[in-house]
């Protein structure tokens, strides 16, 4: 792999990958520890974290524009944030089967499947893992 192309982007493309690869490596750890510890609210408060700045910080990426400024990956981020509020919510009012469905829904679409897409080429993902 060569990072390269990832350090020669936009800041905000830097800033989006970095909190998505540490969002997909945290959020690994998330579902294999135990549930409803310390420590899995805490880092559950830093995966939070880290997909909403991946879920914000797409909306300062305009790389594949269909309408204006946006694309269909914009509405991805929007159904991640509602998302993330529903899980949280849910976890606050002790309905943790809500809580856990939402969570691995957000894992697998709004990382691993959105993931996928960056490896397309023309994508910067595709030159660091592929060369260009």
């Amino acid at each position: 792999m060569n990072f390269e192309p990832l350090w020669q982007s936009e800041w905000i493309v830097i800033i989006h990958a970095l909190a998505a690869i540490l969002a997909v490596v945290l959020g690994a750890v998330q579902l294999a520890m135990p549930k409803g510890t310390p420590v899995h609210r805490g880092l559950g408060r830093v995966w939070v974290a880290l997909i909403a700045l991946v879920a914000l910080s797409s909306f300062g990426i305009h790389h594949s524009r269909m309408f204006g400024l946006f694309s269909p990956i914009h509405l991805l981020s929007l159904f991640t944030l509602y998302t993330l509020w529903e899980a949280i919510t849910a976890a606050r009012a002790n309905k943790i089967d809500k809580h856990k469905k939402d969570m691995i829904v957000l894992y697998v679409l709004a990382l691993l499947l959105a993931g996928a897409f960056t490896l397309l080429p023309g994508r910067v993902f595709h030159e660091v893992v592929f060369g260009s």
